[in-house]
């Protein structure tokens, strides 16, 4: 049976809306040329739709500005108010390797170095050759932005921050840092505010 032209309009907003998602997404991900080291665009359709980044709906009761990280479902959240948030796809920290509870972001840094912390090095010879410290680039593992994580005023050693290695996105294998792609964790860093409430949810 052929569609009506009233069928046709019906839909059209439907269409129109996945169009407009469709390409946000792409946006979202697009070439970044005006970085200090230039990222690349990644195809849409390497990224498990799941695990792009998008405004959802988040009935949590956290403040505007908050970042909620839920370990098991292998995503994070920045709270907008309003009952939404901005959902990301991350990498979490290995069986018992994971932060849990309360922090808060007590400074941030743009293609940070990176320093593995002593128990790192105490467990892997690979890290103890790193322990003067690895420039920030395209090969390091904090990638293009680090927010690091404090209590009390003391540095966790924990840090939400970007990867060079996107296909851990999704998967729990870090030594405990929360990873974001590149882009993701761009778009984070320009959200949040030095001081801004974490919350890692383990269970």
């Amino acid at each position: 049976m052929p569609i009506s032209r009233r069928g046709l309009l019906a839909g059209l907003p439907l269409l129109l809306a996945g169009c407009a998602s469709t390409y946000n997404e792409q946006q979202n991900y697009a070439a970044v040329p005006e970085e200090e080291f230039p990222l690349h665009r990644i195809p849409i359709d390497k990224i498990k739709p799941e695990l792009r980044r998008q405004q959802v709906a988040f009935p949590g009761n956290y403040a505007p500005g908050t970042v909620v990280v839920d370990t098991p479902a292998r995503r994070a959240y920045y709270v907008l108010g309003g009952g939404q948030a901005i959902r990301y796809g991350v990498g979490v920290g290995r069986a018992g390797m994971a932060l849990s509870g309360n922090a808060y972001v007590g400074r941030k840094a743009e293609w940070p170095s990176w320093t593995p912390t002593p128990a790192m090095q105490r467990r892997e010879e690979r890290y103890r050759k790193l322990a003067g410290g690895m420039a920030g680039g395209p090969n390091n593992p904090l990638g293009a932005r680090a927010m690091y994580l404090y209590r009390g005023g003391n540095d966790t050693m924990f840090r939400l921050h970007g990867t060079n290695q996107p296909e851990s996105i999704g998967h729990a294998m870090s030594s405990g840092c929360i990873r974001m792609m590149n882009h993701d964790v761009i778009d984070l860093y320009n959200r949040v505010q030095v001081g801004a409430k974490v919350v890692v949810i383990q269970a």
